[in-house]
């Protein structure tokens, strides 16, 4: 018997609709501060094959939701390919700026599936878990989309606007448009050895692609995404590929026609209603609750999560948030939220 999770993803109205959260494995957990707080390094937490693989089974076994997605970071792979990372407590991710040709040159396109081998390692031994224990979750796998990582790449970090990234897609497309062409290649070989190593799904997260302008967000969200999922299809046709574009606006209907993701995430700030028009109804759409209305819970989540439900009923649809989960949640209210999705 096919998962719910992978039928509605592949285009298959399953109601009451299957369920997962971005973020449900983390901070807001107990068990995971404790885990958390053995291995203080994040990076070295994301490259602990057990850890990781704990952290991501944490929210199955006290949600049992639809989804376990793998435990990690979008920023592994730069990582991976060379660049330093470094995470610290209230300031998030730091990297060296890359702003040179030299530097793009300089990635290691040829080892950086082998600095990831502890990631697949999680995958095997999460989807090894998920069959015996609880084989109805089905494991995602997933990576930072090209520009969303190049962002993060070229600024050194997290930033307001990402000033120095659109400098560079502005006035040096050229090299602007060699990294994003090294960041889609590997993306491809890294999902492709997720899947490989037991990944059922995939996710590509652009969380800056609203940042772009429509002529910008076809060449470097829709055509890099687009080679994605054509490099993904050609070797596992049958494994569905989630397209998140954060703040895309009614650019949501651009990307579904363009990129050949199987499923559309709305971000918190996309209308159901819109998106339904705008996305083709054979497609899936996921999303979109309000991390505060999580966060407050009670009736309040409870409307919202209601007025989205109604919204999406009759056609492909995963249940998420519109962003993650926030770290002061009560895990009591994501337990209300995943009985009050099934009851429906």
């Amino acid at each position: 018997m096919v998962k719910s999770l992978l039928r509605a993803l592949k285009g298959e109205d399953v109601w009451p609709p299957p369920i997962w959260l971005m973020r449900q494995a983390g901070r807001y957990l107990p068990e995971y501060r404790r885990l958390r707080a053995e291995t203080p390094d994040f990076v070295s937490f994301c490259l602990d094959p057990q850890r990781a693989s704990e952290a991501t089974l944490q929210p199955i076994r006290r949600f049992a939701m639809d989804g376990a997605i793998l435990f990690s970071d979008i920023l592994i792979l730069p990582w991976a390919l060379g660049r330093d990372l470094r995470f610290t407590e209230g300031h998030g991710p730091s990297l060296t700026p890359l702003r040179a040709v030299d530097e793009v040159q300089s990635l290691d396109l040829e080892g950086f599936l082998g600095r990831v081998a502890p990631v697949l390692e999680t995958i095997g031994r999460v989807r090894a878990a998920l069959t015996a224990d609880h084989p109805a979750t089905s494991l995602i796998g997933f990576v930072g989309a090209p520009f969303t990582v190049a962002c993060y790449m070229i600024e050194g970090g997290g930033s307001k606007d990402f000033a120095a990234t659109r400098r560079m897609a502005a006035m040096e497309p050229a090299l602007f448009g060699r990294l994003i062409d090294v960041l889609t290649e590997t993306s491809t070989a890294y999902l492709l050895a997720q899947i490989e190593a037991g990944a059922e799904a995939v996710m590509l997260f652009d969380s800056w692609a609203g940042l772009l302008p429509p002529s910008g967000f076809q060449s470097y969200v829709v055509e890099p995404t687009a080679r994605i999922v054509a490099g993904i299809k050609a070797r596992y046709p049958d494994v569905p590929v989630v397209g998140f574009p954060r703040l895309a606006g009614t650019m949501i209907g651009a990307y579904a026609a363009g990129t050949g993701v199987d499923t559309v995430g709305m971000d918190t700030a996309a209308d159901p209603g819109v998106a339904r028009q705008l996305v083709p109804p054979h497609m899936g759409l996921q999303g979109n609750l309000d991390p505060f209305a999580l966060l407050q819970g009670g009736a309040v989540m409870e409307n919202e999560a209601r007025a989205i439900l109604e919204a999406m009923k009759g056609r492909p649809f995963v249940f998420n948030l519109g962003h993650g989960v926030m770290p002061p949640t009560p895990p009591e209210h994501v337990a209300g939220l995943v009985d009050f999705v099934r009851r429906v």
